[in-house]
């Protein structure tokens, strides 16, 4: 597959946000359709696209759904979403409705049982999202850090057989600060699966950096502010890794 680049789009109250750190007050709105910039994001050349419901990471349900249905129905592209799956129903409501792969977060730490029988369930259509706080996992849209070492919960989940991780390092998503290499590089060897690196990404030489480990499973990141700052395009990123 390639080290691949996943443009991300953060939806809030039906437009495309992006947030500092996780933190809702920190809000900046960079479109009003999600579903337009998706179009966008697959008329560039994007494999893959990720899509965030924050209002049902915060809710802990679907709010956004109808876009991120859209964009895996009319696009060519594959989509990846997170944000509000607390049950199986959630799960299958995407996976019905094209999307790619589901991906849950809060539920593994709060119901690592019931997240290891969707995982037994639906294998590679399902990725763990572990967002980490100093080495803590945080929870509920970020709100929360939890007791569980991020390390100690990939492991675990690894054993069960999650084959893709994504990772977030808190305290560089939204930053344009670069990514925490040593920690998505760690969660890579520690858990021999697949570690998509989100956060921080500000140039293309970050990106450079994290394909670097591409053989010890670093083997894609996230890309949010950076492109919308215009930092660099996609079509820019997407040749970097394939040159």
């Amino acid at each position: 597959m390639g080290f691949t680049i996943y443009p991300a789009i953060d939806m809030r109250g039906g437009k495309c946000v992006r947030l500092l750190q996780g933190d809702y007050a920190k809000e900046t709105v960079y479109g009003d359709s999600p579903f337009a910039m998706a179009k966008q994001f697959a008329a560039d050349g994007a494999e893959w696209i990720h899509m965030v419901d924050l209002d049902g990471a915060k809710n802990g349900k679907r709010v956004n759904d109808q876009y991120v249905i859209q964009a895996a129905r009319d696009l060519q592209a594959n989509v990846q979403i997170g944000g509000g799956i607390r049950t199986e129903a959630d799960i299958a409501h995407y996976l019905e409705n094209g999307i790619s792969r589901v991906i849950i977060g809060s539920i593994a730490v709060s119901n690592p049982d019931f997240a290891t029988e969707m995982i037994k369930k639906y294998r590679e259509q399902i990725a763990v999202g572990i967002d980490a706080k100093d080495g803590f996992v945080a929870t509920h849209g970020w709100v929360t850090t939890s007791e569980v070492s991020a390390i100690e919960l990939g492991k675990r989940f690894a054993d069960a057989g999650a084959e893709t991780f994504i990772f977030t390092d808190i305290a560089t998503d939204g930053t344009l600060s670069g990514p925490n290499l040593q920690a998505v590089k760690q969660m890579a060897e520690e858990t021999g699966k697949s570690v998509i690196a989100s956060g921080g990404v500000s140039t293309l030489d970050d990106l450079n950096q994290l394909k670097a480990y591409e053989k010890s499973g670093i083997t894609g990141a996230i890309v949010g502010k950076a492109l919308y700052e215009k930092r660099f395009t996609l079509a820019e990123a997407l040749r970097e890794v394939k040159a």
